[in-house]
């Protein structure tokens, strides 16, 4: 199983709104590689949600519910989203601040290319930050 990332503003949709919805699409990604992971995602793949901006940190975990369908926000039919279901909010967030002091993360997307939306969690990393949430 492959686990993820995606970013979101919290003030304007938060893993809470998610939590309200209970399963909602994931659209609005026109970066070519954050879509590229997208189109990778599996249905039952569970996926970190992180709030972007003054928050900067790891909040809940949701799962992919629908795979990768066309953007129903994208009129030239180039770009894809999911549906993502809320699983659990995470018992800690985990912060940005946490992650970057961390040398296990140093290689990885979310310290690398801060800017993109949608990535890969390696299987290691996601154990490290579910121990860090108190979630393990």
């Amino acid at each position: 199983m492959a686990y993820w990332l995606v970013k979101t503003e919290p003030e304007v949709y938060s893993f809470a709104d998610l939590e309200r919805e209970g399963t909602d699409y994931w659209d609005g990604v026109r970066n070519h590689l954050a879509q590229k992971h997208m189109r990778a995602m599996r249905a039952g793949e569970l996926v970190l949600v992180y709030h972007t901006g003054v928050e900067k940190q790891v909040v809940g975990i949701a799962e992919v519910a629908r795979e990768a369908y066309p953007d129903p926000t994208d009129a030239t039919g180039r770009w894809v989203a999911v549906d993502l279901k809320a699983r659990a909010r995470l018992p800690r967030p985990v912060t940005l601040v946490e992650i970057k002091a961390d040398p296990a993360f140093r290689d990885w997307e979310l310290v690398r290319n801060p800017r993109l939306s949608v990535m890969p969690v390696p299987d290691h990393l996601w154990h490290r930050i579910m121990r860090m949430a108190g979630a393990s």
